[in-house]
């Protein structure tokens, strides 16, 4: 393919994107197949000759699209939203047409520097604390990490290393095994598996604190824990605090919680990976209060501020403390201005070596929609979500499980939790919509999130038409 293919090409690309998000609503949200249903539709080797164009496209109608879930679809309100729009996909197209592999500054210079300009630029839509922003002398700031389960992992090491370098320190003699099977880390019963994970990565002990009736940690439930530990012999020295659990929205109680962390000299990472998004509106900020009292806060703008996956933002209070955590300096990696003091090294703050130049995503949609138009983003789905609540209110079959604060219902029918497995068994059979379920304490609760950015009072309309249909079809069912 030369250039001038690629422009014919890539016109009929543009079109075919547009043509599928514009027809996505007439597309089965959830696919019709089985596992395994690919690969006898396709060769066992590649190909030794060229394909054309034209057969590969076709192939993507025929063999992928049929298994393809289509989470922007109006009637996708399963997980979390997964964030797209068409200024954040022509940024993409600019950034594998670079196609840099900024490990560092040197690696090319625009790529570091709009990443830390866009991260203050967030974090000031965000208004955290000045003490989490690069600015021109700070020594904190932002970087875009792949996912939050990646944000909570770097911030677990980093949290490791910055402990065990302070015991050394105080008593030589401490090897760092010695100090490892001592460290203990906490979050809530309702966090994220993949904080369990990280700790399992970390090699680490993390402990569930029991959640309040609201779903939240409190300081006397961590408390509590934090004094049994260290009767123990144990060395308690981070906690992540959830904005907006995964189940049910929920919200730890940061303002109770931060001052613990701070008074036991612990490190306190703040996972708002879905709520942080609606940080950015006035009404839905006093959410994040609290934040002051924590090292690091992450949330992912791919889940619901239109900028597309991966691009999942961490701050930092004192990014010495990821670098001293993951530096590593080959000669063949260094470059005249590493010791400026005037940039930084991203590779230093993450897993990985390679990066994208994801920030040109954050650029262009901030530039394209601008902070109202993505305020209104926010206010409309959390309009829904409520518009839907009252919905289920109005039926006396159904009953809410939790307080709606942001786009996310959670409900069930009033009774077993086989006949609410039963009912999310029809909704997602009938794959007109699609949802998933979660447990709260002991009940099999359905999830409805909005999600697209293309959803509709109507479509939430023919949402709540259907399920209800549904469940007085399958309360009519004789059961034994």
């Amino acid at each position: 393919m030369d250039s001038a293919e690629f422009r014919r090409r890539g016109k009929e690309m543009v079109d075919f994107v547009a043509d599928y998000l514009e027809g996505i609503e007439g597309r089965q949200v959830y696919p019709d197949v089985e596992p395994g249903y690919l690969r006898p539709l396709i060769p066992t080797t590649a190909p030794e000759e060229p394909d054309t164009f034209e057969d590969i496209i076709s192939d993507v109608e025929k063999i992928i699209m049929p298994g393809v879930t289509h989470w922007h679809s109006p009637f996708f309100f399963a997980y979390f939203p997964s964030g797209n729009s068409y200024p954040a996909l022509l940024a993409d197209i600019l950034c594998g047409a670079i196609g840099c592999v900024g490990f560092s500054w040197a690696a090319s210079p625009a790529c570091t520097e709009l990443e830390t300009v866009m991260m203050d630029w967030l974090g000031k839509m965000l208004k955290l604390p000045e003490a989490f922003l690069a600015g021109q002398v700070g020594e904190g700031g932002g970087v875009i990490q792949g996912s939050a389960s990646e944000a909570t992992l770097v911030a677990l090491l980093a949290a490791r290393t910055k402990v065990i370098r302070r015991l050394q320190a105080a008593s030589p003699g401490l090897t760092q095994g010695a100090i490892m099977e001592k460290l203990v880390a906490y979050s809530s019963d309702q966090a994220h598996c993949s904080v369990e994970r990280a700790g399992l990565i970390g090699g680490v002990k993390l402990k569930a604190i029991p959640s309040d009736g609201k779903f939240a940690m409190r300081a006397s439930a961590l408390q509590e824990a934090l004094e049994r530990d260290k009767a123990e012999g144990l060395i308690p020295f981070f906690v992540v605090a959830t904005l907006g659990t995964t189940s049910c929205c929920s919200f730890d109680n940061l303002l109770e919680v931060g001052p613990i962390c701070n008074k036991e000299d612990m490190w306190l990472h703040i996972d708002a990976a879905y709520a942080g998004s609606s940080f950015i509106c006035p009404e839905f900020r006093h959410l994040l209060n609290g934040v002051e009292f924590a090292d690091s806060f992450n949330f992912n703008p791919h889940k619901w501020l239109l900028v597309n996956f991966d691009c999942s933002a961490m701050w930092v209070k004192k990014r010495t403390d990821l670098i001293g955590a993951f530096k590593l300096d080959p000669l063949y990696l260094k470059h005249n201005h590493q010791d400026s003091g005037l940039i930084t090294d991203y590779r230093h703050w993450q897993l990985p070596l390679g990066r994208r130049f994801r920030s040109l995503k954050m650029w262009f949609v901030f530039r394209m929609y601008g902070v109202k138009g993505l305020q209104a983003h926010i206010r409309k789905h959390v309009r829904l979500a409520h518009e839907f609540e009252r919905l289920v209110q109005q039926d006396p079959r159904f009953e809410i499980c939790t307080e709606v604060t942001l786009g996310l219902v959670c409900f069930r029918l009033k009774g077993s939790n086989r006949l609410n497995e039963e009912l999310l068994e029809r909704i997602n059979g009938a794959k007109k919509i699609h949802l998933v379920p979660c447990h709260l304490r002991d009940k099999f609760v359905l999830r409805f999130a909005i999600c697209a950015r293309t959803v509709e009072s109507a479509h939430v309309q023919l949402a709540w038409e259907h399920i209800t249909q549904l469940a007085t079809s399958l309360l009519a069912t004789p059961r034994d």
